[in-house]
């Protein structure tokens, strides 16, 4: 029996903020594979809660940082989509998988770079590439940025720039795959209190209460601050938002 529901395929939704892109996505009664690199049990716990609301995901490996094993992770993606959902096709693609690094410009390493780079960039384009062609017509392609593409945070430099690369990227998929009815936006969101970047906000309560001070509704954000707004980009209210970069930040640095 071919699934009726839609399928989102959500990169980094073990924890944190794919954690709860996953969920609000299932509150929206659409189905999800989610991506881990290496923390599996915390995976099969998001799947299991999907599936206790009554619809369908899996949990597959993939490593962001290793651009070869893309074909190999989509022909994974593929095997899961025909025994799972007796389909080919995803609806939606969250490209959330990232990892955090303050460090200031005269530290940078090429090897910092080269890694991050991967990651947030070249990862996240030729993935974007070879999932369209897997893509439903009329679905949704969103990218997580940051609001460090507006305003500079020392030791972000690398990481802003790259984001601020998804950013056009995201623009030219909008621009170059409307013709099938595909929408492609950017969700940025502003400081949130998880575990990234070796929960930086969280262990520094003095980081918190400026960066609180600093957004116009008086605190740093939550993981499902952010979930919701990418779970209504795959939903027929945002049916005419394309090509956008919406920031969720509480207001930060007005």
């Amino acid at each position: 029996m071919e699934s009726k529901n839609k399928i989102a395929l959500v990169t980094g939704g073990s924890r944190g903020l794919g954690k709860d892109m996953a969920l609000s996505l299932a509150k929206k009664g659409i189905d999800v594979i989610l991506t881990y690199n290496t923390n599996k049990s915390e995976a099969e716990n998001v799947v299991n809660a999907i599936t206790s609301m009554g619809l369908k995901a899996q949990a597959l490996q993939f490593d962001a940082n290793n651009i070869k094993g893309l074909d190999g992770f989509l022909k994974a993606v593929t095997e899961t989509l025909k025994s799972k959902w007796n389909t080919d096709k995803i609806d939606f693609l969250i490209n959330n998988a990232g990892v955090g690094a303050t460090v200031l410009i005269a530290q940078v390493t090429e090897e910092l770079f080269d890694n991050l780079l991967n990651i947030h960039y070249k990862g996240v384009y030729f993935l974007t590439q070879k999932a369209l062609p897997m893509m439903n017509d009329n679905g949704s392609v969103v990218f997580i940025s940051s609001g460090t593409t507006r305003f500079c945070v020392p030791g972000y430099s690398v990481y802003s720039s790259l984001k601020g690369a998804v950013e056009i990227f995201c623009k030219y998929v909008a621009k170059e795959y409307g013709s099938r009815g595909i929408r492609s936006n950017i969700v940025a969101p502003g400081a949130i209190e998880t575990d990234f970047n070796n929960a930086a906000i969280r262990n520094n309560p003095q980081m918190k209460g400026f960066l609180a001070s600093q957004t116009a509704l008086g605190r740093v954000g939550n993981a499902d601050d952010i979930g919701s707004v990418v779970a209504f980009l795959c939903t027929d209210d945002a049916k005419w938002v394309n090509g956008q970069r919406i920031e969720v930040s509480g207001g930060m640095f007005l």
